[in-house]
């Protein structure tokens, strides 16, 4: 079913069938829980809404402590994949030609900002396009205002992207050969522009969902529970102190009057007679306990979220081997392999689009060349460059590895034919002297 057969289906051929489906219930559902994410990453947790309560007669304001672990735990997940830029590697020709691409149109940025919104919210949506100097570009649309439209097989025949600004609605449809532009300015819907689209619809991107083929899942997901019960313990436990480990004053048989001894003196106090006791009473408190039920919470935090305890000074660690390095970042370097294979599916079909968007530009890109054309992920593991250099070092002294190798391995080296070609240049350079 195409988005024509679709429009008549669904919609009776309705002009503004957007409109509709943008209503839809599953996507005011799926949107809300975005913008919900949205909010729990800005700071606007469950323990915020606890109320206020009477004590001792009074109105007494709770704690409400705020633990941002949850960007502690995407950031990492996202940083530790792309920090470093992902390598493009296949024939000189086209790996020349899509550098080329990458540096003008900033796709660096973009892969890290995709990464990020796959983490957050399970879904990025990116656009490509010419821009008026004929560069390619891509435009990442907001998962909050993104709205694929899917036929009865599950697969994406349009996409809305839908938001409000200033009272005003504007609608931007996607379809696989033009994209128009919509709003209700003036009080009625109205088309304003609309464009050829040279690359199709928009790249879906997405994370790992058991109950949904389409739609990713938010890693937040898997966490907030686990971080919801973490503030509430840190929460009762300060406020614990204010409301029953304080002191209260407990005085054992008769208290002669007066004013007690000069304060300048000593400061203060009272005067009991013979017998009397003073002292203070309170509830004692279980800071075993605590604990205990907190470093609990956290390790289930990180061992959920693949987060080494080490990477946010949960361990104490030194003079470790490279075999140590990478059994305790083997949850993560887990977590990155995954997250690698799903960014690395919408970056092939990226590839594919740019090869679209090149021919318009008199480049041709044969089967062949595209069939070379691959990427490779650096992960920000922590790495023993001492050993790498020893290790690499020894294998070149026995002819066990070529130089392109030995470079491939090197922790000092981010472009391999550049570094190829420099030794080239140097060596020349050294015979003709």
């Amino acid at each position: 079913m195409d988005i024509q057969e679709y429009i008549a289906k669904k919609h009776d051929n309705d002009t503004h069938w957007f409109i509709e489906e943008v209503n839809k219930i599953s996507n005011q559902q799926r949107i809300q829980k975005i913008v919900d994410i949205k909010e729990y990453l800005a700071g606007n947790h469950r323990i915020l809404n606890k109320q206020s309560e009477m004590w001792n007669g009074k109105t007494y304001e709770p704690k409400k402590i705020v633990l941002q672990y949850a960007k502690t735990t995407l950031n990492f997940s996202t940083s530790y994949l792309l920090q470093h830029p992902v390598t493009l590697i296949g024939g000189d020709n086209i790996v020349n030609e899509y550098k080329r691409v990458y540096k003008r149109g900033k796709y660096n940025k973009i892969d890290f900002d995709i990464m990020n919104d796959v983490a957050k919210y399970g879904n990025a949506y990116e656009y490509t396009y010419l821009d008026s100097k004929k560069n390619i570009k891509s435009k990442l649309i907001d998962p909050a205002d993104s709205y694929p439209v899917l036929n009865d097989e599950g697969n994406m025949i349009a996409f809305i992207e839908f938001y409000i600004v200033d009272g005003i609605s504007y609608y931007t449809v996607y379809y696989p050969e033009r994209v128009d532009k919509w709003n209700d300015e003036g009080g009625q819907i109205q088309l304003v522009n609309s464009f050829n689209s040279l690359s199709g619809l928009p790249i879906v991107y997405r994370n790992e969902n058991e109950v949904d083929s389409f739609f990713g899942r938010s890693e937040l997901e898997d966490i907030i529970t686990i971080l919801d019960n973490m503030e509430s313990l840190l929460s009762k436990s300060v406020e614990a102190f204010d409301k029953y480990v304080t002191g209260i004053p407990v005085v054992t048989g008769q208290q002669l009057k007066g004013d007690g001894l000069p304060k300048d003196i000593i400061g203060g106090g009272i005067v009991l007679d013979d017998g009397a006791t003073f002292d203070f009473k309170s509830n004692k408190f279980d800071k075993s306990a605590f604990d205990t039920l907190f470093k609990t919470l956290k390790q289930a935090l990180l061992d959920v979220s693949h987060t080494p305890a080490v990477s946010i000074n949960s361990q104490d660690v030194s003079n470790l081997s490279e075999v140590s390095i990478k059994l305790l970042f083997s949850l993560a370097d887990i977590k990155a392999g995954l997250n690698e294979k799903n960014i690395r599916e919408g970056m092939e079909d990226r590839f594919e689009k740019i090869r679209q968007l090149l021919s318009y530009k008199d480049i041709i890109i044969t089967d062949d060349e595209f069939d070379t054309l691959s990427i490779v992920f650096q992960y920000s593991r922590p790495i023993n460059e001492v050993d790498i250099i020893e290790n690499l070092s020894k294998l070149r002294d026995m002819g066990a590895i070529s130089i392109e190798s030995a470079l491939s391995h090197s922790p000092y080296t981010n472009d391999i034919k550049v570094e190829m070609e420099k030794i080239r240049n140097e060596g020349s350079t050294i015979n003709t002297e």
